[in-house]
């Protein structure tokens, strides 16, 4: 059990410093010296878990879809505005989320599925939850419209990017649905939908940043009262998701990552820069 959890550590460690090196430096200039460098791991390890730099992007790709969840009660429509000012907000504080969509819009496509594809289906779901429900027109192809609202928001947080470094996205984002909102939903629908979303993402973003310093603080306490700072309560979760598991720690991640590199791993795919 401890060398798994050592393996799953490792994985994290190396996904989440890839995803910082994406967003700085883009695929093509991604040096996976500088992944080794700020995930603090051998290159041995590093190749215990993936076999290239494209897998590494595609394990990016897949966990950037998991900072966004879509609620399948209540109002459908209201759920993907919000879904889709969740992804909004982690384009500004999440560098999982910012890697994923630069590894996108680069068009690393990495001979995988294609990079939009899951928004696509995930949007076209709640579209087709919405026309059960009776929110969207029964006429609208909902595979065509979420390719139309998946367009949008790319394009837009691109523009939102070069005027204020996404700074205005919440808002552009909602102009998105104010004009979208008219073509696929009746007009009593759209009445109540809130297009800035319904959860104040910031705000919960400082609640939860407040709590886990005062239960910091808590524990350091305690561990200076000589007491066991771990028999307290732990962090919550508010707000995003923490990004999911895509694809995990590779199968069979039992073992020892050893210090070496395995035979044949030496040259990554992808123009790797050791």
């Amino acid at each position: 059990m401890a060398k798994q959890a050592r393996a799953v550590q490792t994985w994290r460690s190396i996904v989440d410093a890839a995803a910082s090196v994406f967003d700085d430096y883009g695929y093509e200039r991604a040096a996976i010296s500088e992944i080794l460098r700020r995930a603090k791991v051998t290159k041995g390890a590093l190749y215990f878990h993936f076999a290239s730099k494209e897998a590494i992007a595609q394990a990016i790709m897949d966990e950037q879809t998991s900072t966004v969840e879509f609620e399948q009660e209540g109002s459908p429509l209201q759920s993907l505005v919000d879904g889709g000012q969740q992804f909004a907000f982690a384009l500004r504080h999440n560098s999982m989320a910012r890697a994923g969509t630069r590894l996108s819009i680069e068009g690393v496509f990495l001979g995988g599925p294609h990079p939009w594809g899951d928004w696509i289906d995930a949007t076209a779901r709640m579209l087709e939850l919405g026309q059960e429900r009776g929110e969207v027109f029964p006429q609208i192809d909902p595979m065509v419209s979420a390719k139309i609202i998946v367009a949008s928001f790319t394009g837009i947080q691109l523009v939102s990017e070069a005027d204020s470094g996404r700074a205005d996205l919440r808002e552009q984002v909602a102009e998105m649905w104010r004009h979208i909102l008219p073509s696929i939903a009746h007009p009593g629908v759209i009445a109540h939908i809130k297009p800035e979303g319904r959860v104040d993402l910031a705000a919960q973003a400082r609640e939860k940043a407040e709590r886990e310093e005062q239960e910091a603080r808590i524990a350091a306490e305690a561990k200076g009262a000589g007491s066991d700072p771990d028999s307290g309560s732990r962090p919550g979760g508010v707000g995003l998701r923490g990004g999911g598991s895509g694809r995990g720690p590779r199968a069979g991640g039992t073992g020892d990552e050893g210090d070496e590199e395995p035979a044949g791993a030496g040259v990554a795919a992808g123009g790797v820069v050791a």
